[in-house]
């Protein structure tokens, strides 16, 4: 007998029930290793060890049996003050947790032999315990058996009923699958009703009910107590569609605004009918005349009203629109969002373990657990917070001696701080150590040579600090298990700057030092400046703009072959966005300039744009992957208007003036416009009925200088190379109404455009396509599987030379 196809296997059921229960042991053993006698702690262990003895013994997972009543053993123990478990002994029924997690998986052999080393372990601490009556000598009895064991509330709980022979006989029994399958689903669905009720325990109702491995592929949702699963894709297309409706919505109101002006013409046009009829009172006009006149100023009376009335309509449909658009897209993100506890789980044992490993007593904190964190932000934080926890307790906190030594207690504080801050998400990593000593790091830097001695001795506290993220720089001199390889705060700045985030360290001698992470609140809206380059909108993230700034040219200084501009007391280089980008320079100057300040240290340089449009919340629309890696941008996005606009990747524009720079090929803004208007420009129609594709096609000529029309398909495209003069045609295969195929054969049949060559730009690269494109006439055949900008760029140029002839 099978099971149903979509019903999950029974050692399925059981490995999700080990790995959630293996999650209520670990908070439940870390809370009674600061309190051993914590009741509430005691009994979620003593349950978490029983719900899963009985699920191991219903799927014949006789190891998983074993391990879990050697460790309910100790939990009743401890609950009957016969036991008090030390650390020692929570390190060994730690280690039997982590073996919990693994011992359903048929695959892993080590953890089998695990088990019965901890079993030992466990047995022979259990031999120096008081017995109590013969229940503590038996061997694993029957579930039923435990309605009689002297444990608080256990009495009380239904017990699971006998397996057949053939289950508790061996390990190796197959149980009858539906019978099985029956009785662990209903074990499961009664400990998720334990889990869901209120219960002192110490386990978090988040961390007992999701599976934190999933947070990459999955999403969990609640909704009046239910938890639902949801594929991460799914939630990511809501959400880019809740966002295109919200930039929909906002249509309505300049729309309504034209149709104010309607009326308003409208109005006029009455007044002036009115002063007609008033002109032509004193005539004696045909009956048939008046009756007319009378009839227009009837119906335009009449119209006036309707168009009054339905305005109204309009204007209460687009308050309602917009408000139910936002309301959508705020439901949609908060799907996104988990909270900050969820991606924690882990953290507090690693805390001890390493604290133990170093000889050190430190008190584990968070706070902000319940802090909302986009789950992108959160599955990317959890090694840098890693690095940053184990950066404190190797480098941060003294030994137990050292600390009473100092006067402090010999315990220390490490505290993980996560909370909401002025539109950001803002993440501490506190704790009351030595601090950091400045005069090692000063040491450490002229060692490695990253500076030298005179210069270190100048740089401020700021300044040497910002040293420790530098990648390979450790002020270890010996590489231990915990540190001295330089890659912990290096890894977590690298995380940090791909969200578009900052990194701030600060300390106190002697009192300790904290690591401060500043992220956005989500990676899917972004608060962007707008900028204008070459008559074409740009976004650019907020988070990377230091300054926006309006200086005269006068201002603007050439210094050994480059500009510079005075900023916060020091110079820094200048650089107009037309040469990041590649574009035609602006046709003409003024005497004032926009410039925006990006960058830090000695890469900050000061770009000028052709104006400023204001600052927007856009909604992060990603790009197709198989256009690759686009320089200098990262994304795109829709405006209100619904016009498309490119997202600037900022790191790619520092490292595109570090090439301009290196190649000396930066130009002197003053002398930036050269005779192109008398020069003819190129003209390029671009056909493709996907608007990404067209969008980003027409933008990469448009800032290389080519005049660009576009097309929707292959019809709208045939009309138009009818109706004007082009020197380029690029245009798709697969389009409604009519392909490139047909497109291509059309223009060679045409006497008149036989000789404007044409570009074909396809998904399609098999052969068997490029040899029917180019059959059909074209002069050249990309495909998009394998498209760049610089391959395009390159293509265009071989056909019809750059874009001023």
């Amino acid at each position: 007998m099978t099971d149903e196809p979509r019903r999950p296997s029974l050692i399925d059921l059981f490995r999700e029930e080990a790995r959630t229960q293996a999650r209520v042991l670990n908070d439940g053993l870390l809370a009674l290793d600061r309190a051993p006698r914590d009741a509430a702690a005691l009994e979620a262990c003593m349950r978490a060890a029983h719900s899963l003895k009985g699920a191991a013994r219903i799927v014949g997972v006789q190891v998983g049996v074993e391990l879990a009543h050697a460790m309910e053993d100790c939990f009743v123990a401890a609950q009957e003050g016969r036991a008090l478990l030390d650390p020692a002994w929570i390190d060994e029924l730690l280690r039997g947790v982590d073996i919990v997690a693994r011992i359903g998986n048929d695959e892993d052999e080590s953890a089998r032999d695990a088990v019965g080393a901890c079993v030992a372990s466990l047995q022979a601490r259990m031999a120096n315990v008081t017995p109590h009556g013969a229940a503590m000598r038996r061997e694993a009895p029957p579930p039923a058996a435990m309605a009689s064991e002297p444990v608080p509330d256990v009495a009380a709980e239904p017990p699971p009923p006998p397996p057949p022979p053939s289950v508790s006989a061996s390990a190796d029994a197959s149980p009858d699958p539906d019978a099985a399958f029956n009785l662990l689903a209903d074990a499961l669905r009664a400990e998720a009703t334990q889990q869901h009720a209120p219960s002192p325990a110490p386990a978090r109702p988040s961390a007992s009910n999701s599976t934190s491995g999933a947070s990459g592929t999955s999403n969990v949702a609640a909704e009046s107590g239910r938890m639902l699963r949801v594929r991460a894709d799914n939630l990511d297309r809501l959400l880019s569609l809740s966002g295109e409706s919200l930039v929909e919505s906002r249509w309505l109101k300049p729309f309504a605004q034209s149709m104010l002006r309607v009326k308003r013409v409208q109005r006029d046009s009455t007044r002036a009918l009115d002063q007609l009829h008033e002109t032509l009172a004193d005539l004696k006009l045909d009956p048939r005349a008046q009756a007319a006149l009378e009839e227009v100023r009837r119906l335009t009376a009449e119209s006036q009203h309707l168009l009054a009335e339905r305005l109204a309509d309009l204007e209460s449909f687009d308050r309602r629109s917009t408000h139910l658009s936002q309301q959508l897209y705020d439901a949609a993100l908060q799907c996104r969002m988990r909270p900050f506890g969820d991606g924690t789980g882990g953290l507090a044992r690693m805390v001890r373990d390493v604290a133990r490993s170093l000889g050190k007593k430190v008190r584990w904190q968070l706070v902000g657990e319940s802090t909302q964190v986009d789950r992108d932000i959160l599955d990317l934080l959890e090694a840098p917070l890693g690095h940053m926890l184990r950066n404190a307790l190797d480098h941060g906190i003294e030994a137990p001696a050292v600390r009473l030594a100092r006067g402090k207690p010999e315990e220390g504080t490490l505290t993980l701080d996560a909370r909401h801050t002025a539109g950001a998400l803002l993440i501490t990593v506190s704790d009351d150590g030595a601090g950091i000593d400045l005069d090692a790091l000063r040491a450490s830097i002229v060692r490695k040579k990253l500076a030298s001695e005179e210069t270190v001795t100048r740089l401020s506290e700021a300044e040497l600090l910002e040293f420790l993220l530098l990648p390979g720089f450790s002020l270890r001199d010996q590489v231990t298990d915990v540190s001295g390889r330089g890659v912990g705060l290096d890894a977590v700045h690298d995380v940090v700057k791909r969200v578009r985030g900052t990194v701030r360290i600060t300390h106190e001698a002697g009192l300790g030092t904290r690591v401060q992470l500043q992220l956005p609140l989500t990676l899917s809206v972004i608060r962007s400046l707008l900028i204008e380059v070459a008559g074409e909108p740009y976004a650019v993230p907020l988070a990377h703009v230091n300054r926006t700034l309006h200086v005269s040219r006068a201002q603007i200084e050439w210094l050994e072959g480059h500009q510079h501009i005075a900023f916060s007391g020091r110079r820094i280089g200048v650089v107009t966005a037309h040469q990041i980008l590649d574009t035609a320079p602006p046709a003409n100057e003024s005497d004032a300039v926009s410039m925006i300040v990006i960058g830090d240290g000695p890469q900050t340089y000061g770009v000028v744009v052709d104006r400023f449009l204001g600052e927007r919340m856009l909604v992060v629309q990603p790009l197709d992957p198989r256009l690759g890696k686009i320089r200098n941008i990262t994304a795109g996005a829709l405006m209100e208007n619904g016009d498309p606009v490119l997202i600037a990747d900022v790191d790619d524009w520092l490292r595109s003036v570090e090439r301009l720079v290196a190649g000396g090929d930066l130009r002197h803004m003053q002398h930036g416009v050269a005779h192109t208007a008398e020069r003819a420009t190129r003209r390029v129609l671009v056909v493709d009925d996907s608007l990404t594709v067209r969008e980003l096609e027409r933008k990469l000529l448009a800032m290389r200088g080519y005049d660009v029309t576009i097309a929707v398909d292959g019809m709208d495209g045939w009309n138009a190379v009818r109706g004007e003069r082009f020197d380029l045609v690029i245009t798709d295969i697969d389009m409604p109404r009519m392909d490139g195929i047909e497109l291509v054969t059309l223009i060679k049949r045409d006497p008149q455009l036989q000789s404007l060559p044409v570009m074909i730009v396809s998904y399609k690269d098999r052969e068997e396509d490029r040899r029917a494109g180019l059959d059909a006439g074209a002069d050249y055949y990309l495909a998009k599987g394998s498209f760049h900008d610089e391959a395009l760029l390159d293509a265009v140029r071989d056909l019809i030379g750059e874009a001023y002839g």
